[in-house]
């Protein structure tokens, strides 16, 4: 192939993301995986308050380093008189500007799409915020578990008993912000190739997180009772989650129609007499008697093991999986039989990461390394126009 077709889809794009935590650092690094350049702003001397999250990986955050890599660190106090000229020579050039700190905070940096777009007209700004740009919540603080609580996703996780909710265990309200800003930017270089010019993205945390819970939402629609909390089971499809074998161990299975049922009764449990048991007439009436299926299930795995248990879904052709942790997926068969896994530098050395989802075979994905603290800061300002002596005027004033 040529140079040409081996082109990353972003490449040539120049994001700058004023970011922290996650939702931000999300959607920059998608960018970042199409091969966009992003210079991501921090604070001097302290970062990205996700740099301290944990010391997981050889020292660093887990969580920055999952959502950092393949970008360029500078160093900047956004505060500081000196600062606004070096963000009026990056927007110049760039053709996006992300933003997720405090609500109001960029506005009043003279960092908004209003005060921006008469200079900068092609440029696209992304606000991510918790509650969005307008209306009475607009200035609340927002962070991934309460917008899980404000979004209804803790009505739905967690067991059944009235007080047994369970945050979702990843950062949901975060990732589901960050994929809507990487799809909206996407959907705004493209308008701006036919019209010309930049425009202003306002995603909410609220917004992403109440999208996702669009089925329950319906479920419970005019009314009706949502679907109760079932722990690692399906809600309201039935049999549809973890069963214990005869060793103690747990498959999850998932059934999705009477096919699938009339199969399981007859070459799973060997009990094809209850397809014709009211009780699990349809799928409703199964979920409704899920304490009384259980039982069955539970007695017809008694004598296997999980194993066993496994070999008669496979044959029968019914949907199951093994309940993984997080070192059964380390070393996934799947995974390393795909070639998913790359090597990233960080500043504790290199570490593994993963592929990100769909493969495209005219280019592989940026996977370059996790920037140190201001680790291009000097080059940076070099590239834009800063000699030596004004590089380090600056250092000393703690602007960068």
């Amino acid at each position: 192939m040529t140079a040409t077709q081996n082109a990353r889809p972003l490449d040539g794009i120049t994001v700058v993301s004023i970011e922290q935590a996650i939702a931000a650092p999300f959607a920059s690094r998608q960018l970042a995986d199409l091969g966009a350049r992003v210079i991501k702003i921090e604070r001097p001397n302290v970062g990205d308050f996700a740099r301290g999250y944990d010391e997981r990986v050889n020292g660093l955050a887990s969580h920055f380093v999952w959502t950092n890599r393949s970008k360029e660190s500078l160093t900047l106090d956004l505060k500081a008189e000196a600062a606004m000229p070096v963000m009026d020579k990056l927007l110049a050039e760039a053709d996006v500007l992300i933003q997720n700190l405090a609500p109001g905070a960029a506005a009043r940096l003279g960092l908004s799409h209003d005060a921006l777009k008469d200079r900068f007209p092609r440029l696209i700004v992304c606000n991510i915020s918790g509650y969005g740009e307008a209306g009475p919540m607009t200035d609340k603080k927002a962070y991934d578990l309460l917008i899980q609580s404000e979004a209804g996703m803790l009505s739905l996780t967690g067991g059944p008993g009235a007080t047994e909710m369970a945050k979702v265990g990843v950062s949901i309200g975060d990732i589901a912000a960050g994929m809507y800003a990487y799809s909206q930017i996407l959907a705004a270089i493209i308008r701006r190739g036919v019209t010309g010019h930049g425009t202003s993205i306002d995603v909410s945390m609220l917004e992403a997180l109440v999208e996702w819970v669009g089925y329950p939402l319906y479920y419970a629609y005019d009314g009706q009772e949502p679907p109760p909390r079932a722990g690692a089971a399906h809600s309201t499809i039935f049999p549809y989650g973890p069963f214990t074998a005869g060793d103690g161990k747990r498959v999850m299975l998932g059934l999705q129609n009477e096919r699938e049922w009339a199969v399981f009764c007859e070459k799973v449990l060997e009990q094809p007499e209850l397809t014709e048991d009211a009780r699990f007439a349809s799928n409703s009436a199964r979920s409704a008697a899920r304490e009384e299926l259980t039982e069955i299930i539970h007695a017809a795995f008694a004598e296997l093991s999980a194993a066993d248990v496994v070999e008669r879904l496979e044959a029968a052709k019914i949907a199951n999986a093994r309940v993984n942790d997080m070192a059964g997926v380390w070393g996934h068969e799947q995974l390393a039989a795909r070639n998913r896994w790359r090597e990233v530098a960080t500043p504790a050395g290199p570490v593994p990461a993963p592929l990100p989802p769909g493969a495209d075979i005219g280019y592989e994905h940026r996977m370059n390394g996790v920037p140190a603290l201001g680790q291009h800061s000097d080059t940076i300002l070099a590239e834009y126009g800063y000699d030596e002596a004004a590089i380090q005027t600056m250092r000393d004033q703690g602007v960068i």
